[in-house]
């Protein structure tokens, strides 16, 4: 038997971390990202690029020059730049790194220019020779060659080192990491099939871009012919982002650095590109965006009305539906639960309901956010719904289908499995899933507030092991829900 030098995941994933807890004494937990991500790729293109090198010379004869062609390379490393020359330095280790960043994005600029961020290498007091001369030693423990270190598996190990960043810095995480199993569940849902487009206007590090290509791997269908569309507002984390997806081995993807509302980065003939699936978890009620150009957006993403100033969550609703293609266009969009029934918004959730695209409205378990209590809820939408789904929604209330864990919840694969099936058998569930007309959503005020249409059975009490702050949390929520019914009370007085 030929010997191996795979790197099992089990040794893979302490291997990345410990890079981290290199710097821990260093930098911030929430800088973790702008320095480790950058490294792992460094090293990852020259590993695979020596390994090119290897099979060419076979290929060619020993002929090292023939071998250096770029048809034999995925990138190109420029000579003097390698991982083993940066290696090399004991002094300046943080210039040697951006020259080599700056050269390896020059040769490959149509694939990787801008890639490598703009992290303060050269800051001695922030990270000193001796600190990177230490990383550099770490990662140099390990090949990560394609042999060594597959696609799919340094893929797994790069998610988990977001999932472990994302732990490790708090309140910055959901900027990039959104819970992976509710994700898995939007994909279940939507069905990504080959040679279609799958776009997220607030990617992150594209963790909802490749859910999509591991289902169709996962169901043994092609992925290659997809073509992956994202765009992220942080400059560090689109980067981060386009890493992840190269170090998964996707090929045909474009994601962009900008803000999506302010200016959407994929347009045909001066209009919006439309896609065959968006999945999403825009910020969720930002008050920091330009309400002013939305007003008389140029590409009519405000055909349900203008959101107010202190929620943006309409507002990305509508770019998605404007985004996708009137026959196969469909979204799943994770949002706080708040959209469902705030007063605020109701002139525009009613116009939303009587266009027929809302498909379903599935309530999810609080703690799906990161480092936050908040309830949330998927949204999914169709531009050509089903003949036999036309004029109504389904209504699946899962709050009570997660697991806790250490302050957070995620789901289980029989959570997944059972969300999955009840929307598409899309018919009654007792205490579980409900099919209502638009017209019956029309007498309750045009109120997407689940408990309304799925009545629970208060006969089942249910373990309640929140935190004080969960509770607060939940208790102002159903004082806003409260206030919306008075409200709505006056109005028929």
């Amino acid at each position: 038997m030929a010997k191996t030098n795979r790197i099992p995941l089990e040794e893979l994933e302490p291997y990345l971390w410990q890079s981290a807890v290199l710097l821990r004494n260093s930098i911030d937990a929430g800088a973790y990202k702008q320095y480790i991500f950058p490294l792992l790729f460094f090293k990852r293109l020259c590993d695979v690029y020596d390994e090119e090198t290897v099979k060419a010379l076979i290929e060619t004869d020993g002929d090292k020059e023939l071998a250096a062609n770029p048809d034999y390379h995925n990138f190109m490393i420029p000579e003097g730049f390698h991982w083993k020359d940066v290696r090399s330095k004991s002094e300046n280790i943080g210039k040697a790194l951006v020259d080599a960043f700056k050269a390896i994005e020059n040769a490959n600029s149509d694939k990787l220019e801008g890639i490598f961020g703009d992290g303060a290498w050269t800051n001695k007091n922030r990270l000193p020779d001796r600190l990177l001369k230490d990383l550099i030693e770490h990662f140099s423990s390990k090949t990560l060659s394609l042999e060594n270190c597959p696609e799919d598996e340094l893929g797994q190990g790069y998610e988990y080192l977001i999932k472990q960043f994302a732990d490790d810095s708090g309140h910055t995480a959901q900027e990039f990491y959104t819970n992976r199993t509710v994700v898995h569940l939007m994909t279940e849902i939507l069905k990504p099939q080959s040679g279609e487009s799958i776009y997220d206007p607030t990617c992150g590090s594209a963790g909802m871009l490749i859910s999509s290509i591991a289902y169709l791997q996962q169901n043994k269908k092609e992925w290659r012919n997809v073509s992956l569309y994202g765009q992220e507002i942080n400059s560090l984390t689109a980067a981060i982002g386009r890493m992840n997806l190269f170090l998964h081995g996707v090929k045909d993807f474009d994601i962009v650095n900008d803000d999506t509302l302010r200016s959407p980065a994929f347009l045909e003939n001066n209009k919006l590109k439309q896609f065959d699936i968006c999945l999403a978890n825009p910020p969720y009620s930002i008050k920091q965006w330009d309400r002013d150009a939305f007003e008389s957006d140029r590409y009519g993403r405000n055909f349900l009305g203008t959101p107010p100033q202190g929620r943006a969550d309409y507002a990305f609703i509508q770019h998605i539906l404007k985004s996708l293609k009137d026959d196969t266009g469909r979204c799943a969009v994770l949002l706080p639960h708040g959209i469902l029934f705030r007063d605020e918004e109701k002139a525009i959730r009613e116009k939303l309901i009587k266009s027929d695209l809302i498909d379903c409205v599935i309530g999810l378990a609080a703690n799906l956010f990161y480092n936050s209590p908040m309830e949330a809820c998927i949204l999914i939408c169709k531009k050509n719904k089903e003949v036999s789904k036309r004029g109504q929604i389904l209504f699946i209330n899962a709050v009570n289908d997660a697991t806790r864990k250490n302050a957070e919840s995620y789901l289980e694969e029989s959570h997944i499995k059972k969300i999955a099936e009840a929307y598409a058998n899309y018919s009654d569930i007792d205490e579980f899933a409900k099919v209502v007309t638009i017209d019956e959503v029309g007498k309750n005020h045009f109120s997407l507030s689940i408990p309304l249409y799925v009545k629970q059975n208060s006969t089942n009490p249910i373990q309640d092991n929140k935190t004080l702050k969960e509770c607060f949390e939940e208790w102002k929520n159903a004082s806003d829900k409260m206030n919306v019914c008075l409200k709505d009370l006056e109005k028929l007085i």
